[in-house]
């Protein structure tokens, strides 16, 4: 087996033995690094190397994966006693396992905890990590909309609150680490786990995701960005799937939301993706995991594996001979913790370390790193102790309030020619797989559809009106009938006819489509849910042509993970209204879009395409990437990026300016235009800046974001919207594989959405080239002032 870098013999150091005087590492008045040492120089290779695994208790092999490959990973007749007694670095998912009440789990909890700090020689208790992409993930906690969702929102200071409420909880019940954000960026809406992206644009996911980072962490939780990196631009939209990208595309487009939020959000940990870019996968990558992340980035924080992510080296990826050259590439790449148990971190790394194959200062490394967190985390100062037995409310009145913002926000009104809002007293058929399930409010990284779907009969856990319940409630004097008519993926058509007779009786049919969210297959979006082509699932597109048959006027209200094709149907439809798994408050949200209670404000984070085929297709291309004459394949998608109408009008007036505005390479430019409301009810305009290279070294996206901003504004009033753009906004990869602003022409493009630009002003950059780094300007500031 070759010899890893800076592999040399085993070292493994007792200096000390525990002894009950004076321990610096425990004194809370001392610098951390001093801590840390003290501590480092007490353990023995055994002791180091504990603090670098995890144990899942409870994640049995048998038939309940939430994590790819786990029945074949677990071994359920794990020696508890005997695996924690040279102490334990993390515990995996004590609340989201399986159903637990708080109490319940806080008590498991801290029985494990004092299970952990007995057995060690230094009580140190072990670091608990839990997701929470759409809320903590526990029976009962609060259900948050999808990452998609808080895209469509383009609210980072509201995403900002919902993490902190979220990270409250978690921490309220003994948790310290949340596997969230997802920073990918879509590349191709195919891949099943889209729905946990923020958007198709670095942007945005940049500036969202960030927020997310920051309102997490205040509330003690240490945040966790993944997937770093690449996952999400797999071939052909496959799980795991190779992917092809070269080193400017991953610097312009992959990176950037991870480093805005290392740096300005000041995440505190990273997690490897399963991908491999260019062969190399990322769990072995030390350009990427050290070079970059901790050599350029400065981050300093961890670097967990994703689950079972260092035994796919050599199980799925073939390129480690066995677990221990799997640890050692791992480690020595910048892997500093395996989850979600021990298996190549343990006997297999102490088997290495003694044959002189992978060097103890690797571990040494890691260790420090792992003991530096939990020392900020007060896990080792001597009067911790796990949460106590006062009750904890998961879903709190005002979490929920704020689910209902979040999935209000979110909501976007693809199309409408009138029929909405829903006049108060209308004959409705609501039908639809999803029109009385809430399968379709819930992403796969919710409890119900993450862990509950199997545990047949166990409830939600939360309050989760249907749609029927809350277009009843929210329009108590319609006359609502129901039918399903299908279901989310079955084949039979035989509940067409009771859905199109109540549409042929009906002022308008309102169909609820879309996705139901799951694991591995089962379910058609989530992770391991991936598809060959952009078509709603089923028999569903068939439905909606059977009831756009009728003559009635219909409205689509599609729940779903990923956009669907809807260019067959467009065209007929009365509206359409796009909601991204909108979490237990979405059917309110979205019964009150259609009654007229909420201005729809959501803009596409994603487009929706016109055709089910010709993926991957998206805004962010350069001129060839969009429709020629060359190419019978037309991308061009039938809703755009950012787009989303309301039920009042806006105006919008570009202010006069001496064109082009001159700025220097290394200055800003500031540019603003008028919007005003200029229909007869409030509303939220989100006007988009985008940015427009006609010339450049390398082919550049036709436009791409820069900056945007959520506009309220009451009937009549208008609100001045100004932009401070950084000239550093226009660096990108030259051909020397530096990251450069140049001199020359640019174009400034106000848009209602990517194809709806309402405003443009030319700039012209002067001065000498610049290479830029990681200190760069990654964002405009934006401000609004009263008209």
């Amino acid at each position: 087996m070759p010899t890893h870098e800076d592999a040399t013999t085993a070292t493994g150091s007792v200096t000390e033995d525990g002894d009950p005087g004076h321990q610096p590492w425990r004194d809370p008045a001392l610098p951390v690094e001093q801590r840390v040492d003290d501590l480092m120089r007490r353990l023995t290779t055994a002791e180091k190397i504990a603090q670098l695994y995890s144990v899942w208790p409870g994640a049995g092999a048998a038939g309940e994966d939430v994590a790819p490959f786990q029945q074949d990973m677990v071994d359920a007749d794990f020696d508890w006693a005997q695996l924690i007694t040279d102490g334990l670095g993390q515990l995996t998912r004590p609340f989201g396992t399986a159903p637990v009440t708080p109490a319940e789990g806080m008590a498991r909890l801290a029985g494990l905890q004092e299970a952990i700090v007995t057995a060690g020689r230094f009580g140190i208790p072990a670091l608990v990590h839990e997701e929470c992409l759409t809320g903590f993930t526990a029976h009962g906690a609060t259900i948050f909309p999808t990452a998609l969702a808080w895209g469509a929102t383009f609210d980072p200071a509201l995403v900002e609150r919902m993490a902190a409420a979220i990270g409250q909880g978690m921490r309220a019940v003994g948790v310290h680490q949340g596997l969230a954000p997802v920073l990918d960026v879509s590349r191709d809406p195919r891949w099943g786990r889209t729905e946990e992206t923020i958007g198709e644009d670095p942007y945005l996911v940049a500036t969202v995701g960030t927020a997310y980072v920051r309102g997490l962490q205040s509330a003690g939780i240490v945040a966790t960005l993944k997937h770093f990196a690449g996952y999400s631009a797999s071939r052909a939209g496959r799980n795991f799937g190779p992917v092809a990208m070269g080193p400017r595309e991953l610097s312009d487009v992959m990176l950037p939301p991870f480093e805005l939020a290392v740096r300005d959000g000041g995440a505190r940990s990273v997690m490897h993706s399963y991908a491999e870019i260019d062969g190399v996968p990322a769990a072995a990558d030390r350009r990427l995991l050290t070079d970059l992340l901790r050599g350029a980035w400065g981050f300093d924080g961890t670097v967990v594996a994703d689950y079972f992510g260092v035994t796919f080296l050599h199980s799925l990826h073939g390129v480690a001979a066995d677990h221990g050259d799997a640890a050692g590439q791992a480690l020595s790449a910048g892997v500093d913790v395996e989850l979600p148990i021990v298996r190549c971190f343990g006997r297999p790394l102490r088997d290495a370390i003694a044959a002189g194959t992978v060097s103890i200062t690797l571990v040494d490394r890691a260790l420090r790193r792992v003991l530096r967190q939990k020392c900020e985390l007060g896990l080792l100062d001597p009067d911790w102790a796990p949460p106590g037995p006062e009750p904890v409310d998961l879903d709190p009145p005002a979490a929920r309030e704020l689910a209902r913002q979040v999935a209000e926000e979110s909501v976007i009104l693809l199309a409408d020619d009138g029929v909405l809002p829903l006049r108060p007293e209308a004959s409705i058929a609501l039908v639809g797989p999803l029109a009385d399930d809430t399968d379709g409010l819930f992403g796969c990284y919710t409890f119900p559809r993450h862990v509950g779907l199997h545990h047949p009969g166990l409830p939600l856990g939360v309050a989760a009106p249907t749609l029927l319940e809350s277009l009843r409630a929210e329009l108590p004097k319609a006359r609502i009938t129901h039918a399903a008519g299908c279901t989310v993926d079955g084949a039979d058509t035989a509940g067409f006819a009771e859905a199109v007779a109540l549409a042929r009786e009906a002022d308008v049919c309102v169909v609820a489509v879309g996705d139901r969210a799951g694991l591995f297959g089962k379910g058609t979006s989530g992770e391991g849910c991936d598809v060959a082509e952009l078509r709603l699932p089923g028999v569903q597109e068939q439905l909606l042509a059977a009831l756009l048959d009728t003559g009635t006027p219909v409205v689509a209200v599609l729940l779903t993970g990923r956009p669907y094709a809807l260019g067959a149907v467009s065209g007929r439809l009365a509206a359409a209204v796009q909601a991204f798994f909108p979490g237990q408050e979405g059917g309110p949200a979205v019964a009150g879009v259609l009654g007229g209670r909420v201005n729809p404000s959501g803009r596409l984070p994603v487009g929706v395409p016109r055709h089910p085929g010709g993926q991957p297709a998206g805004y962010l291309a350069p001129p060839l990437g969009h429709a020629t004459e060359v190419s019978t394949v037309d991308p061009t998608p039938l809703y755009p990026f950012g787009h989303g109408l309301s039920y009042t009008r806006f105006g919008w007036t570009g202010e006069t300016v001496a064109e082009p505005l001159s700025c220097p390479t290394d200055g800003a430019v500031r540019v603003a235009l008028t919007v005003r409301n200029e229909g007869d009810r409030a509303g939220t305009e989100v006007v988009q800046l985008y940015l427009h290279d006609p010339v450049a070294q390398v082919t550049r996206p036709v436009i791409r974001l820069i900056g945007y901003a959520r506009v309220p504004l009451e009937p009549g009033q208008a609100r001045r919207v100004a932009f401070t753009v950084p000239a550093d906004l226009a660096a990108y990869t030259g051909r020397e594989g530096r990251r450069i602003v140049e001199p020359g022409e640019l174009e400034l493009r106000f848009g209602a959405s990517s194809a709806d630009i309402r405003h443009t002003v030319r700039v012209r950059l002067h001065g000498p080239e610049r290479v830029v780094g990681y200190r760069r300007r990654m964002t405009s500031d934006v401000s609004l002032t009263e008209v």
